[in-house]
């Protein structure tokens, strides 16, 4: 009899809906080996405009390359106000209602993944239901990560009630499953046993990213221009991205008249306003704000690049390690990357694929820049080969072998 297993992840999608493709890959993979996989997800589009769902419908099921979907109606949102809250509570309601409809398949296995918390309550609710084993996946620490960026503090009500039920649901949970590496730290030091923990990271499909190198070809000028040396930044662009440490190591480097170094910015969010407009009152020539692309377009576009670039807050979150699913895709195109987030576990360092320079300082990412841009050739070749090598053990088709084994 077929493992039937249920994933619920509010923000799933395949990759013409979403750039979160984890779990569609999972299922994809899980698929061809004989298990029957169903993902539930909202219909809502997280921080941009239209729906899934159209019309008055309480769900959509539809399947992308025999991968089955069940999108749950819940409202548009942008940012992460009060509209956002509902969305979290349209899905979560909706998820309890719509599954119903599909006991005549009832789950052996219910995977319930964060980021929110309330997809874990759900995901605990219906594995009682059905009587089926709960994992949790946990790919954002809640409520961790709001007082670390300062959102909520440590001792409020809503923290302690996050807090309590995070632990909650760690205990119940038959396994843990956690996207960054340092999972067991944490979960010791909120002072429960690390024997259900499991570490499964985000990844790339590489067969995919070579495919969609070969076959969909970004023509730009600045990309084109083979006598610049091209930095390369893809993805959102937040409050957590912090680019405007980016924005100003451009800016110093303008200051210096180096002509020949152009920063590349794809993705949006909703700082990219206030950055381009600093931008353009400094006058920073060395600075391209391409807007959001289509993911099949990503690979070729990363193939153009000297040097691949991701910033973040200096918080003390990240020491327990990261999981940016940019990095993957940074991997795979065989260039290195410069990074400001100073974590534990660190995957540049680990597999010295690139480099991260102290968090904070404007200073400490330009001397990184300056270290790729002036050095030999036999060494950054090096490098390259080992953000190859780095994307390897992060192709899903070896990350599906890991949660086959959670399973």
């Amino acid at each position: 009899m077929k493992i039937n297993i249920w994933i619920l992840n509010h923000y799933a999608g395949p990759p013409e809906i979403t750039g979160g493709i984890r779990h569609y890959k999972f299922a994809e993979n899980l698929i061809k080996k004989g298990y029957k996989v169903k993902i539930f997800a909202a219909s809502s589009k997280h921080n941009l405009k239209g729906n899934i769902i159209g019309d008055n419908k309480r769900y959509l099921y539809k399947e992308f390359n025999r991968v089955p979907f069940v999108f749950i109606k819940a409202r548009d949102y942008i940012g992460n106000g009060r509209q956002r809250i509902l969305n979290m509570i349209d899905y979560s309601i909706g998820l309890l209602e719509i599954s119903k409809k599909f006991d005549s398949e009832k789950p052996d296995i219910i995977i319930s993944s964060s980021v929110h918390p309330l997809t874990w309550v759900v995901g605990y609710r219906l594995s009682k239901r059905y009587n089926a084993k709960f994992i949790a996946e946990t790919r954002d620490l809640w409520p961790e990560t709001l007082v670390a960026m300062g959102k909520i503090k440590k001792d409020s009500m809503i923290a302690r009630i996050l807090y309590k039920l995070e632990k909650f649901i760690y205990e119940k949970a038959d396994k843990l499953i956690f996207t960054f590496p340092g999972a067991k730290d944490y979960v010791k030091s909120i002072g429960l046993d690390t024997f259900k923990v499991h570490y499964i990271n985000n990844g790339v499909d590489l067969d995919e990213f070579k495919r969609n190198r070969r076959n969909f070809e970004y023509e730009d000028n600045d990309l084109d221009d083979n006598n610049k040396f091209k930095i390369l930044y893809t993805g959102s662009m937040g409050t957590a991205n912090e680019l405007s440490y980016l924005i100003k190591a451009a800016e110093v480097i303008h200051s210096k008249k180096i002509h020949d170094i152009k920063f590349i910015l794809f993705g949006d969010g909703y700082e990219r306003v206030k950055l381009e407009e600093y931008v353009s009152k400094r006058g920073i020539d060395n600075v391209a704000f391409k807007g959001k692309v289509d993911k099949k377009y990503i690979p070729n576009i990363l193939s153009k690049s000297n040097l691949n670039i991701f910033t973040g807050k200096n918080i003390d979150l990240y020491r327990y390690g990261l999981s940016l699913n940019k990095m993957f895709d940074y991997f795979a195109s065989g260039k290195p990357t410069l990074s400001n987030i100073q974590c534990g576990f660190d995957m540049l360092d680990e597999y010295r694929c690139g480099l991260t320079v102290s968090g904070g300082s404007t200073e400490a990412l330009v001397e990184g820049i300056f270290k790729f841009y002036n050095m030999e050739k036999e060494k950054y070749e090096k490098y390259s080969q080992n953000a190859l090598k780095a994307a390897q053990d992060f192709d899903f088709k070896t990350l599906t072998e890991k949660f086959e084994k959670v399973i």
